[in-house]
């Protein structure tokens, strides 16, 4: 009796030890990891024309420029008027660069710099919008393209995404004109027209037309991850993520193949029957999640801004990894941070009740995470499904991730720096983009692509993106352009 007494208090004791070796390693680990934000001085706050801003930016949202993959011409008259409203709002800015239109629509602004040597830089943005989805028009209550000026807000589709990173763009370098600013080096501004579908009639050939000229960048600033206010748990000051890297895209078309016939005498297999049962085995099978590149960065640089728990599990990613992803299971944006994510977005098949369709189509939309690329996609959707009845075939304008750019360069010391002047209550991160952007197609003619708006979001914010009530509070607007103009000042100043 007295020696299991002896082997259960030994046990015990090692348990008790391992408890508080582990708690201190957890300890160690929190307490050695120094917060590694930029310290910067003050800096005076940018008069802006904010009145002025608000009106130009809620004009511009009156041109309805809704792009088509389909029908590209379709907001070519808006587009046009778009182009005549930038020349006559930004009179200076034009007179000191050069425009080209490229690609039919897209603008490409050269702001030649004064040193021939020095490596340019480009600043994007796109000029189209997404629709209004049917039926939701009376849920507005400003209407989505009257660009109403109300409440502290500029309302419509396009003010935040994209024409208000345009706009603050043009509104920041129209002001620096006029004050006799020259750019060291050369600064485009390159303006798609047809990034919400793949931007390959707009961006792509604005990078193309570079490369031909022989441009290679420094680095491109396109819209992306935005200051995030009260979306980490754990975190009392708004986030600035800059997005060093972005998912590929995949859309793929499966179409199941079957003999068509009259609904009295169905078949045990069915065109509708088999695309149902492959759609549901996809859903059911996703595929891994994983914390790795920009993400990692992200938890690392994030964790000594953290209290509670949060720092904690941050600060011991290797034991807490699975806790993490649990959580982030369960929402939907924090899920797509870390895994390539399956959306099931078009499904056809039928045209009549008592007739068996003989082929049903289903669209399934892919954002990949880096590290994962269009052909493991593809195999992953072949071996899921398991059925030679239903064919795969890719979508245009499909693209694996783009390299990731790295935090050590210059260029992202000099953003990183700027965020934190004119905003200077925030922690800055790096971060993934789970969205698409016009920048993937700068890959091969930059050094650096960063995806970051210089835009203050909450959770009820999110869901303005390209959907109901899109509006841009006029104070974060002005906060913008001054963004941009300190950007430029950083980045291209004298």
């Amino acid at each position: 009796m007295r020696r299991l007494l002896r082997i259960i208090r030994n046990v015990v004791l090692l348990i008790v030890a391992g408890v508080l070796v582990l708690a201190g390693v957890l300890l160690f680990n929190v307490l050695t990891r120094a917060s590694r934000q930029v310290q910067v001085a003050a800096i005076p706050r940018a008069t802006v024309d904010t009145e002025g801003a608000a009106k130009r930016l809620s004009e511009a949202i009156r041109f309805q420029t809704i792009s088509n993959f389909l029908n590209p011409e379709q907001d070519a008259n808006a587009l046009h008027g778009l182009e005549t409203h930038i020349s006559q709002s930004f009179p200076a800015f034009n007179a000191a660069a050069t425009r080209e239109v490229i690609g039919g629509h897209s603008l490409l602004y050269t702001w030649e710099g004064s040193d021939p040597k020095a490596q340019p830089i480009a600043l994007l943005a796109h000029q189209d919008v997404v629709p209004i989805a049917p039926g939701t028009e009376k849920d507005w209550q400003q209407k989505p393209f009257d660009g109403v000026v109300a409440d502290g807000f500029i309302w419509g589709r396009g003010s935040w995404d994209d024409k208000g990173n345009l706009y603050s763009m043009l509104e920041a370098a129209e002001q620096m004109a006029k004050d006799g600013f020259r750019p060291k080096r050369t600064i485009y501004f390159a303006f798609g027209h047809d990034e919400e579908v793949a931007g390959t009639r707009g961006a792509k050939v604005i990078a193309a037309t570079l490369k031909a000229r022989g441009v290679h960048l420094d680095f491109v600033l396109d819209e992306g991850l935005l200051i995030a206010e009260g979306m980490m748990k754990g975190l009392h000051k708004p986030a600035a993520l800059i997005g060093l890297a972005e998912k590929g895209y995949a859309t793929l078309v499966l179409t199941a193949h079957a003999t068509p016939g009259h609904s009295s005498m169905p078949p045990r297999e069915t065109a509708i029957g088999m695309m149902s049962a492959a759609l549901a085995r996809l859903e059911d099978h996703r595929l891994p999640m994983h914390i790795r590149g920009a993400v990692a960065e992200m938890f690392d640089m994030l964790a000594p801004e953290m209290s509670g728990f949060s720092r904690v599990a941050l600060s011991n990613l290797w034991l807490f990894r699975p806790l993490l992803l649990r959580e982030f299971e369960k929402n939907g944006p924090s899920e797509a941070m870390v895994r390539t994510t399956t959306a099931l977005t078009i499904f056809n098949a039928g045209d009549k009740d008592n007739v068996l369709p003989g082929n049903a189509e289903a669209t399934v939309n892919f954002r990949l995470l880096p590290g994962d690329t269009q052909a493991s996609v593809t195999d992953h959707v072949r071996t899921t499904i398991d059925n030679d009845k239903i064919s795969i075939a890719p979508f245009p304008g499909n693209t694996d991730p783009p390299p990731v750019t790295g935090t050590a360069s210059k260029s992202y010391a000099a953003l990183n720096r700027t965020i934190r002047e004119v905003f200077p209550d925030v922690v800055v991160a790096p971060g993934l983009m789970v969205a698409a952007t016009d920048s993937r197609h700068y890959a091969g003619i930059a050094d650096n692509i960063f995806r970051f708006s210089p835009v203050r979001a909450n959770s009820e914010d999110l869901k303005r993106f390209h959907g109901t009530n899109e509006r841009l509070s006029i104070e974060g607007y002005a906060d913008m352009i001054r963004f941009y103009r300190r950007l430029i000042e950083n980045t291209a100043g004298s």
